[in-house]
Protein backbone atom coordinates (compact mmCIF):
# COMPACT_ATOMS: atom_id res chain seq x y z
CA UNK A 1 0.00 0.00 0.00
CA UNK A 2 3.43 2.66 0.62
CA UNK A 3 4.11 3.64 -2.38
CA UNK A 4 5.40 5.94 -4.73
CA UNK A 5 2.72 7.02 -7.36
CA UNK A 6 3.95 7.52 -10.73
CA UNK A 7 3.70 11.33 -11.95
CA UNK A 8 3.91 12.63 -8.08
CA UNK A 9 6.62 11.40 -6.38
CA UNK A 10 8.30 9.82 -9.26
CA UNK A 11 8.52 13.16 -10.92
CA UNK A 12 8.10 15.92 -8.82
CA UNK A 13 9.39 14.51 -5.31
CA UNK A 14 11.45 11.56 -5.34
CA UNK A 15 12.21 11.59 -1.57
CA UNK A 16 8.37 11.24 -1.29
CA UNK A 17 6.21 8.47 -0.69
CA UNK A 18 2.24 8.71 -0.85
CA UNK A 19 -0.45 5.92 0.55
CA UNK A 20 -2.90 5.52 -2.03
CA UNK A 21 -6.55 4.57 -0.82
CA UNK A 22 -9.54 3.29 -3.23
CA UNK A 23 -13.48 4.26 -1.88
CA UNK A 24 -16.14 2.38 -4.40
CA UNK A 25 -19.58 2.32 -4.98
CA UNK A 26 -21.44 -0.71 -6.46
CA UNK A 27 -25.55 -1.82 -6.86
CA UNK A 28 -25.47 -5.23 -6.08
CA UNK A 29 -28.86 -5.23 -8.59
CA UNK A 30 -31.34 -7.51 -6.01
CA UNK A 31 -29.11 -9.55 -3.28
CA UNK A 32 -31.84 -10.94 -1.38
CA UNK A 33 -31.58 -14.43 0.44
CA UNK A 34 -34.07 -16.99 0.13
CA UNK A 35 -36.39 -16.53 2.81
CA UNK A 36 -39.71 -14.12 3.28
CA UNK A 37 -38.84 -11.04 5.34
CA UNK A 38 -41.86 -10.20 7.17
CA UNK A 39 -43.26 -7.21 6.15
CA UNK A 40 -41.22 -6.64 2.87
CA UNK A 41 -42.36 -7.38 -0.95
CA UNK A 42 -39.67 -10.21 -1.51
CA UNK A 43 -41.63 -12.59 -2.76
CA UNK A 44 -40.12 -12.42 -6.14
CA UNK A 45 -36.90 -13.51 -4.70
CA UNK A 46 -38.27 -16.91 -3.26
CA UNK A 47 -37.58 -20.53 -4.50
CA UNK A 48 -41.40 -20.58 -5.77
CA UNK A 49 -41.80 -16.65 -6.89
CA UNK A 50 -41.32 -15.23 -10.18
CA UNK A 51 -37.46 -15.72 -10.59
CA UNK A 52 -37.49 -18.83 -8.95
CA UNK A 53 -35.09 -17.66 -6.28
CA UNK A 54 -33.07 -20.69 -5.15
CA UNK A 55 -30.15 -21.58 -2.99
CA UNK A 56 -27.97 -22.49 -5.96
CA UNK A 57 -28.92 -18.94 -7.54
CA UNK A 58 -28.25 -17.38 -4.30
CA UNK A 59 -24.89 -18.83 -3.76
CA UNK A 60 -23.73 -17.70 -7.36
CA UNK A 61 -24.98 -14.21 -6.46
CA UNK A 62 -22.64 -13.91 -4.06
CA UNK A 63 -19.87 -15.18 -5.60
CA UNK A 64 -20.51 -13.22 -8.40
CA UNK A 65 -20.60 -9.76 -5.68
CA UNK A 66 -17.37 -10.60 -4.33
CA UNK A 67 -15.51 -10.99 -6.99
CA UNK A 68 -16.59 -7.80 -8.20
CA UNK A 69 -16.02 -6.00 -4.63
CA UNK A 70 -12.81 -7.76 -4.11
CA UNK A 71 -11.60 -6.83 -7.94
CA UNK A 72 -12.43 -3.08 -7.46
CA UNK A 73 -9.14 -0.81 -7.13
CA UNK A 74 -6.55 -3.86 -7.55
CA UNK A 75 -5.02 -2.43 -10.66
CA UNK A 76 -3.66 -0.23 -8.29
CA UNK A 77 -4.00 -1.68 -4.66
CA UNK A 78 -3.24 -4.89 -3.90
CA UNK A 79 -5.59 -5.20 -1.23
CA UNK A 80 -8.51 -3.53 -3.28
CA UNK A 81 -10.95 -0.61 -2.32
CA UNK A 82 -10.50 0.88 1.94
CA UNK A 83 -14.62 1.17 1.57
CA UNK A 84 -17.11 -0.12 -0.77
CA UNK A 85 -21.31 1.49 -0.64
CA UNK A 86 -23.68 -0.86 -1.52
CA UNK A 87 -27.04 -0.53 -2.68
CA UNK A 88 -29.79 -2.78 -3.00
CA UNK A 89 -29.40 -5.43 -0.52
CA UNK A 90 -31.58 -6.91 1.54
CA UNK A 91 -30.81 -7.74 5.06
CA UNK A 92 -27.44 -8.26 7.44
CA UNK A 93 -27.60 -11.70 6.75
CA UNK A 94 -27.14 -11.39 3.02
CA UNK A 95 -24.38 -9.36 3.95
CA UNK A 96 -22.86 -11.78 6.42
CA UNK A 97 -23.02 -13.76 3.63
CA UNK A 98 -21.08 -12.13 1.66
CA UNK A 99 -18.75 -11.15 3.88
CA UNK A 100 -17.88 -14.66 3.62
CA UNK A 101 -16.94 -15.05 0.30
CA UNK A 102 -12.83 -15.76 0.23
CA UNK A 103 -11.67 -13.51 -1.05
CA UNK A 104 -13.47 -11.18 1.03
CA UNK A 105 -13.32 -12.84 4.31
CA UNK A 106 -9.37 -13.32 3.30
CA UNK A 107 -8.73 -9.46 3.46
CA UNK A 108 -11.12 -9.32 6.67
CA UNK A 109 -14.09 -7.13 5.20
CA UNK A 110 -16.61 -6.40 7.23
CA UNK A 111 -19.83 -4.13 7.04
CA UNK A 112 -22.35 -1.68 8.45
CA UNK A 113 -25.82 -1.94 8.07
CA UNK A 114 -28.99 -0.50 9.45
CA UNK A 115 -32.32 -2.00 8.70
CA UNK A 116 -34.67 0.39 6.76
CA UNK A 117 -38.24 1.21 6.19
CA UNK A 118 -38.02 0.43 1.85
CA UNK A 119 -41.21 -1.84 0.62
CA UNK A 120 -39.44 -4.27 -1.20
CA UNK A 121 -37.08 -4.31 1.86
CA UNK A 122 -33.95 -3.29 0.14
CA UNK A 123 -30.91 -1.22 1.90
CA UNK A 124 -27.56 0.13 1.37
CA UNK A 125 -24.69 -0.71 3.24
CA UNK A 126 -20.93 -0.02 3.77
CA UNK A 127 -18.46 -2.97 3.48
CA UNK A 128 -15.29 -1.82 4.76
CA UNK A 129 -11.42 -3.08 5.66
CA UNK A 130 -10.70 -2.60 9.59
CA UNK A 131 -7.47 -2.21 8.29
CA UNK A 132 -8.01 0.90 6.50
CA UNK A 133 -11.23 1.97 7.65
CA UNK A 134 -11.99 2.68 11.39
CA UNK A 135 -15.73 2.97 11.68
CA UNK A 136 -16.26 5.77 14.87
CA UNK A 137 -20.60 5.44 15.18
CA UNK A 138 -23.33 5.27 12.06
CA UNK A 139 -26.88 6.34 11.59
CA UNK A 140 -29.74 5.82 8.86
CA UNK A 141 -30.81 8.78 8.14
CA UNK A 142 -34.83 8.59 6.89
CA UNK A 143 -36.04 9.97 3.75
CA UNK A 144 -39.07 12.43 4.33
CA UNK A 145 -41.86 12.12 2.25
CA UNK A 146 -42.98 16.05 1.84
CA UNK A 147 -46.54 15.30 0.21
CA UNK A 148 -49.40 14.58 2.62
CA UNK A 149 -50.46 11.89 -0.08
CA UNK A 150 -47.34 10.06 0.48
CA UNK A 151 -47.49 9.86 4.24
CA UNK A 152 -47.41 5.98 4.31
CA UNK A 153 -44.78 5.47 2.06
CA UNK A 154 -41.46 4.51 3.17
CA UNK A 155 -37.58 4.25 0.83
CA UNK A 156 -34.35 3.78 1.84
CA UNK A 157 -32.95 6.50 3.90
CA UNK A 158 -29.06 8.02 4.10
CA UNK A 159 -26.54 5.44 5.66
CA UNK A 160 -24.16 7.89 7.10
CA UNK A 161 -21.07 6.28 8.80
CA UNK A 162 -18.22 8.18 10.10
CA UNK A 163 -14.59 7.28 10.70
CA UNK A 164 -10.51 7.28 10.14
CA UNK A 165 -8.97 6.85 7.39
CA UNK A 166 -5.32 7.69 7.04
CA UNK A 167 -5.68 9.34 10.63
CA UNK A 168 -8.32 11.63 9.14
CA UNK A 169 -12.30 12.56 10.10
CA UNK A 170 -13.89 10.96 6.68
CA UNK A 171 -17.94 10.62 6.87
CA UNK A 172 -19.44 8.31 3.93
CA UNK A 173 -23.30 8.60 2.98
CA UNK A 174 -24.55 5.94 0.92
CA UNK A 175 -28.07 6.50 -0.81
CA UNK A 176 -30.42 5.05 -3.21
CA UNK A 177 -32.70 7.44 -4.42
CA UNK A 178 -36.29 7.05 -5.19
CA UNK A 179 -36.79 5.30 -9.04
CA UNK A 180 -37.47 6.34 -12.42
CA UNK A 181 -40.65 5.41 -12.06
CA UNK A 182 -41.52 8.03 -9.53
CA UNK A 183 -41.19 11.82 -10.39
CA UNK A 184 -37.95 13.89 -10.67
CA UNK A 185 -39.50 15.78 -7.80
CA UNK A 186 -38.86 12.89 -5.17
CA UNK A 187 -35.00 12.73 -6.49
CA UNK A 188 -35.15 16.69 -6.36
CA UNK A 189 -36.47 16.27 -2.81
CA UNK A 190 -33.96 13.80 -1.79
CA UNK A 191 -30.70 15.67 -3.15
CA UNK A 192 -32.03 18.85 -0.59
CA UNK A 193 -32.39 16.24 2.19
CA UNK A 194 -28.71 15.16 1.56
CA UNK A 195 -27.72 18.76 1.65
CA UNK A 196 -29.13 19.51 4.74
CA UNK A 197 -27.70 16.30 6.16
CA UNK A 198 -23.84 17.58 4.70
CA UNK A 199 -24.43 20.97 6.16
CA UNK A 200 -25.11 19.57 9.49
CA UNK A 201 -22.07 17.36 9.50
CA UNK A 202 -19.69 20.52 8.02
CA UNK A 203 -21.43 22.43 10.99
CA UNK A 204 -20.31 19.45 13.17
CA UNK A 205 -16.78 19.32 12.17
CA UNK A 206 -15.79 21.82 9.46
CA UNK A 207 -12.92 19.65 8.44
CA UNK A 208 -14.59 16.54 7.70
CA UNK A 209 -13.62 14.80 4.75
CA UNK A 210 -16.88 13.99 3.15
CA UNK A 211 -18.04 12.10 0.26
CA UNK A 212 -21.63 11.31 -1.03
CA UNK A 213 -21.93 7.95 -3.47
CA UNK A 214 -25.08 6.12 -4.54
CA UNK A 215 -27.17 5.26 -6.92
CA UNK A 216 -28.94 8.65 -7.35
CA UNK A 217 -31.08 7.45 -10.36
CA UNK A 218 -30.13 10.39 -11.76
CA UNK A 219 -27.07 11.95 -14.28
CA UNK A 220 -24.68 14.16 -12.74
CA UNK A 221 -26.66 17.47 -14.93
CA UNK A 222 -29.92 16.46 -13.29
CA UNK A 223 -31.65 18.84 -10.90
CA UNK A 224 -31.35 16.46 -8.42
CA UNK A 225 -27.45 16.31 -8.18
CA UNK A 226 -26.54 19.54 -10.03
CA UNK A 227 -29.16 22.26 -7.98
CA UNK A 228 -30.81 20.55 -5.01
CA UNK A 229 -27.59 19.07 -3.81
CA UNK A 230 -25.48 21.76 -5.37
CA UNK A 231 -22.76 19.34 -7.06
CA UNK A 232 -20.59 21.66 -9.36
CA UNK A 233 -19.11 20.19 -12.78
CA UNK A 234 -15.50 22.30 -12.15
CA UNK A 235 -13.48 22.43 -9.19
CA UNK A 236 -13.11 26.13 -9.45
CA UNK A 237 -16.72 26.58 -8.90
CA UNK A 238 -16.89 24.79 -5.59
CA UNK A 239 -17.25 27.02 -2.79
CA UNK A 240 -16.09 26.42 0.65
CA UNK A 241 -18.75 24.20 2.09
CA UNK A 242 -19.60 22.74 -1.89
CA UNK A 243 -19.29 19.75 -3.27
CA UNK A 244 -17.82 18.45 -6.58
CA UNK A 245 -19.09 15.83 -8.62
CA UNK A 246 -16.42 14.39 -10.84
CA UNK A 247 -18.55 12.49 -13.05
CA UNK A 248 -20.23 14.95 -15.27
CA UNK A 249 -17.50 14.68 -17.63
CA UNK A 250 -17.44 11.02 -17.71
CA UNK A 251 -20.87 11.10 -19.19
CA UNK A 252 -19.87 13.57 -21.10
CA UNK A 253 -17.56 11.57 -23.20
CA UNK A 254 -19.81 8.94 -23.97
CA UNK A 255 -19.63 6.52 -21.02
CA UNK A 256 -21.23 5.47 -18.03
CA UNK A 257 -22.03 3.06 -15.37
CA UNK A 258 -25.28 1.53 -17.18
CA UNK A 259 -27.53 0.90 -20.48
CA UNK A 260 -30.83 2.65 -21.56
CA UNK A 261 -32.28 2.45 -25.23
CA UNK A 262 -28.48 1.83 -26.22
CA UNK A 263 -27.23 5.12 -24.18
CA UNK A 264 -25.00 5.67 -21.02
CA UNK A 265 -26.48 7.36 -18.25
CA UNK A 266 -23.96 7.72 -14.97
CA UNK A 267 -26.45 7.16 -11.79
CA UNK A 268 -23.47 6.00 -9.82
CA UNK A 269 -22.09 8.82 -8.37
CA UNK A 270 -19.37 9.59 -5.57
CA UNK A 271 -19.23 13.12 -4.97
CA UNK A 272 -16.98 14.56 -2.94
CA UNK A 273 -16.56 17.85 -0.53
CA UNK A 274 -14.14 20.68 -0.72
CA UNK A 275 -11.77 19.38 1.87
CA UNK A 276 -10.76 16.41 -0.91
CA UNK A 277 -9.66 18.79 -3.20
CA UNK A 278 -7.55 21.49 -4.33
CA UNK A 279 -8.72 23.45 -7.35
CA UNK A 280 -6.03 26.03 -6.50
CA UNK A 281 -3.77 24.26 -8.64
CA UNK A 282 -5.65 22.95 -12.17
CA UNK A 283 -4.38 24.00 -15.56
CA UNK A 284 -6.66 22.58 -18.53
CA UNK A 285 -8.48 20.16 -16.94
CA UNK A 286 -5.61 18.39 -15.20
CA UNK A 287 -3.63 18.44 -11.82
CA UNK A 288 -0.48 20.20 -11.67
CA UNK A 289 0.91 17.44 -9.15
CA UNK A 290 3.81 19.26 -8.29
CA UNK A 291 1.77 22.19 -6.25
CA UNK A 292 -1.01 19.92 -4.44
CA UNK A 293 -0.45 19.36 -1.30
CA UNK A 294 -1.18 15.89 0.05
CA UNK A 295 -0.49 16.32 3.91
CA UNK A 296 -3.77 15.88 4.14
CA UNK A 297 -6.31 13.41 2.37
CA UNK A 298 -6.92 14.95 -1.11
CA UNK A 299 -8.60 13.60 -4.14
CA UNK A 300 -6.28 11.73 -7.14
CA UNK A 301 -8.20 9.64 -9.53
CA UNK A 302 -11.89 8.28 -10.33
CA UNK A 303 -13.10 5.76 -12.28
CA UNK A 304 -16.02 3.54 -13.70
CA UNK A 305 -14.48 -0.35 -13.03
CA UNK A 306 -15.35 -2.43 -16.01
CA UNK A 307 -13.35 -5.35 -16.22
CA UNK A 308 -14.35 -7.68 -19.65
CA UNK A 309 -16.10 -10.33 -17.30
CA UNK A 310 -19.05 -7.73 -16.58
CA UNK A 311 -20.39 -7.37 -20.46
CA UNK A 312 -22.11 -9.90 -22.07
CA UNK A 313 -19.72 -11.32 -25.16
CA UNK A 314 -21.73 -12.75 -27.57
CA UNK A 315 -25.08 -12.95 -29.08
CA UNK A 316 -27.77 -9.84 -29.54
CA UNK A 317 -26.80 -8.02 -26.45
CA UNK A 318 -23.56 -8.31 -26.93
CA UNK A 319 -21.85 -4.97 -24.99
CA UNK A 320 -24.15 -4.64 -22.39
CA UNK A 321 -23.83 -5.34 -18.69
CA UNK A 322 -24.34 -8.95 -17.94
CA UNK A 323 -26.78 -8.90 -15.66
CA UNK A 324 -28.16 -11.82 -12.72
CA UNK A 325 -31.62 -11.38 -14.86
CA UNK A 326 -32.94 -10.38 -18.43
CA UNK A 327 -35.99 -11.26 -20.27
CA UNK A 328 -36.92 -13.74 -17.53
CA UNK A 329 -33.99 -15.87 -17.86
CA UNK A 330 -31.03 -16.23 -15.66
CA UNK A 331 -27.73 -15.43 -16.52
CA UNK A 332 -25.77 -16.06 -13.78
CA UNK A 333 -24.47 -12.46 -14.14
CA UNK A 334 -23.69 -9.54 -11.94
CA UNK A 335 -25.59 -6.56 -12.05
CA UNK A 336 -27.16 -3.77 -14.69
CA UNK A 337 -24.66 -1.49 -13.08
CA UNK A 338 -20.96 -0.91 -13.27
CA UNK A 339 -19.25 0.00 -10.17
CA UNK A 340 -17.25 3.40 -9.65
CA UNK A 341 -14.35 4.43 -8.13
CA UNK A 342 -12.21 7.20 -6.47
CA UNK A 343 -8.97 7.21 -4.99
CA UNK A 344 -7.65 9.52 -2.21
CA UNK A 345 -3.63 10.42 -1.76
CA UNK A 346 -2.07 11.58 1.83
CA UNK A 347 1.77 12.02 2.29
CA UNK A 348 3.25 9.37 4.35
CA UNK A 349 5.28 10.52 7.35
Amino acid sequence: MLLLLMGVAGTYAQDKKYQLYGIGFYNLENLFDTCHDVGHNDYEYLPDGTNKWTGLKYTNKLRNMARVLSDMGTDRLPMGCAAIGVSEVENAKCLTDLCNEPPLRERGYQFVHIEGPDQRGVDCALIYNPKLFQVRDAKLVPYIYVKPEDSLRATRGFLTVSGTLAGEHVTIIVNHLPSRFASSFYREEGGRQIYELKQQLMREDPNVKLLIMGDMNDDPQDKSMAEALGARRKMKKVEDDGLWNPWWDVLASGTGTLQYDGGWNLFDQIILSRSLIDPKHMKDGKFELNKVDYSTLKYYRHQIFNPDYLFQREGKYKGNTLRTHAGGAWLNGYSDHLPTIVYLVKEAK
